[in-house]
C-alpha cells in the first residue's frame, strides 16, 4: 500500500519535500521518473539507472500489452523481476499513447478501438481493461484510463474528455483487483480552470490514493502551464502525492515544483541522449556542433556520472560521428543523473524557499531550453 508523508515546505509558498512508501521501496519527492517505456530504459540497465539517484521507474501500458503480453509478463512474476528492477514502478494507463495515434483509433465511451502500431491488428482499450492489465503487470502505481484531448482544443473537445475521464475513472476503480497497487486519477481540462476545477473535484468525489495532472506540455506555451497548475494544485489534497505527467524541461520542472507537484516523468534524458543532446546546469550541449570536435573536457565539469568522470567531449562526438552505439549509452547515462542531480538539488533547497541559489546552481531552470533541430547535422 501506499504512504505518503510530507517531510518540508517551501516557508513562502507551495513547493515541498517527501517520502512517498510503496511495495518495492521509498521514493523522495519532489522526484523525476526515467521512462522505461516497454520494460527498459532505453540503452542502460537497472543498474546504472539505481546508480544515477532514481528511485522509481516508468512503464507503459499501451506498449507493454501489445509486447511481450500482461499475461507473459505475470508469468514471469510482474514488471519488476521480468525487468530486473526491484524498486517501485508507475505504469501509465496507455490513454495519452493511445489519444496521440488519432489517425489509428475510433472513440467511444466505452473506450478505444486503436490499430496496433506493431501489426495493424484492431485492439479495443478502456477502463476495465487497462486496470486488468496493469493488475497484470504488477506496477506499484498505475494509472486510471483517460482521455488526454490534443493541445489548445477547443472548449467542447475539452468537457467531453473531461466527462469520460471521470466516467472511466470510476470505472477502473470498481474493477481494480490489488491492494497492493494504489490506483491515481488523472485530472484532465486541458488550459480551461473551471474544467481542470471541476475535474479535481469530481475525483476527488470518487476517492484515489494520489492525483495526477495530464493534458499539459502538450503545445500550449509556459506560461499557460504555469497558470493552470498555480489555480489546480491547491485544490488537491495536501497529504496525497502529486505527480504532473510528461514534463521535463528544467524550467518547467523547477516551476511545477513550486506549484507543489511531487512526482514527474519525461522521455527527454533518453531520447535527447540517442539524438546527442546533453543537458548540463548551463544548458545543452549538442554534439552534432563542431565545436565540441576537439574539446578535451566533460560533457560537465561539476557532474560525478561515469561519462563525466572518464570520457572527452570530443571522444563522444566522435562516437555519433562514427555511429558507435557507446555514443547515445554515454549521454543517456549523463542525462540521467543530470535529471537525478536536479531533483536531489530542489530537495535540498526546498525547507529554505532559497530559489535564488537553485537558479546560480542552475540557470537552465531560468530559461528555454528546446530539442535538437533538424539542421543540426552531424559532420
Amino acid at each position: 500500500m501506499l504512504r505518503f508523508e510530507v517531510k518540508a515546505t517551501d516557508p513562502a509558498g507551495r513547493a515541498r519535500t517527501g517520502l512517498l512508501t510503496l511495495p518495492h521501496g521509498t521514493v523522495r519527492t519532489p522526484a523525476f521518473m526515467p521512462v522505461g517505456t516497454a520494460g527498459t530504459v532505453k540503452g542502460v540497465w537497472p543498474d546504472q539507472v539505481r546508480a544515477s539517484g532514481a528511485d522509481i521507474l516508468l512503464g507503459n501500458t499501451y506498449h507493454l500489452c501489445q509486447r511481450p503480453g500482461a499475461e507473459l509478463i505475470a508469468r514471469f512474476g510482474g514488471l519488476h523481476r521480468f525487468m530486473g528492477w526491484d524498486g517501485p514502478i508507475l505504469t501509465d494507463s496507455g490513454g495519452y499513447q493511445v489519444f496521440s495515434l488519432s489517425d489509428l483509433n475510433q472513440i467511444t465511451n466505452e473506450g478505444v478501438r486503436f490499430r496496433s502500431h506493431i501489426d495493424g491488428q484492431w485492439i479495443h482499450l478502456g477502463p476495465e481493461s487497462a486496470t486488468r492489465i496493469q493488475n497484470q503487470i504488477g506496477a506499484d502505481i498505475i494509472m486510471a484510463f483517460d482521455q488526454c484531448p490534443p493541445g489548445q482544443a477547443d472548449r467542447p473537445t475539452v468537457e467531453a474528455a473531461v466527462e469520460r475521464t471521470v466516467r472511466w475513472a470510476a470505472q477502473c476503480k470498481a474493477v481494480h483487483a490489488r491492494d497492493d497497487q494504489a490506483l491515481f486519477g488523472i485530472v484532465q481540462g486541458g488550459v480551461y480552470h473551471d474544467l481542470r476545477a471541476a475535474c479535481a473535484d469530481r475525483l476527488m468525489e470518487i476517492g484515489f490514493p494520489g492525483y495526477a495532472v495530464g493534458g499539459l506540455s502538450v503545445g500550449e506555451p509556459h506560461e499557460q502551464m504555469v497558470a493552470v497548475l498555480n489555480e489546480l494544485v491547491p485544490r488537491l489534497p495536501a497529504d496525497k502525492p502529486r505527480y504532473l505527467m510528461g514534463v521535463g524541461m528544467p524550467r518547467d520542472l523547477l516551476a511545477a515544483v513550486r506549484a507543489g507537484i511531487d512526482m514527474f516523468d519525461c522521455v527527454l534524458p533518453t531520447r535527447n541522449g540517442r539524438n546527442a543532446y546533453a543537458f548540463t546546469a548551463t544548458g545543452a550541449v549538442r554534439f552534432r556542433n563542431r565545436q565540441y570536435r576537439d574539446q578535451d573536457i566533460p560533457i560537465e565539469e561539476a557532474c560525478p556520472c561515469p561519462t563525466c568522470r572518464r570520457f572527452s567531449r570530443a571522444y563522444i562526438r566522435h562516437l555519433f560521428l562514427a555511429k558507435e552505439m557507446l555514443g547515445p549509452i554515454l549521454v543517456t547515462v549523463h542525462n540521467l543523473w543530470f535529471f537525478q542531480r536536479f531533483m536531489s538539488r530542489l530537495r535540498d533547497l526546498i525547507p529554505r524557499g532559497d530559489w535564488a541559489t537553485m537558479l546560480s546552481e542552475f540557470p537552465v531552470a531560468g530559461a528555454a531550453a528546446g530539442d535538437p533541430t533538424d539542421d543540426e547535422v552531424l559532420e
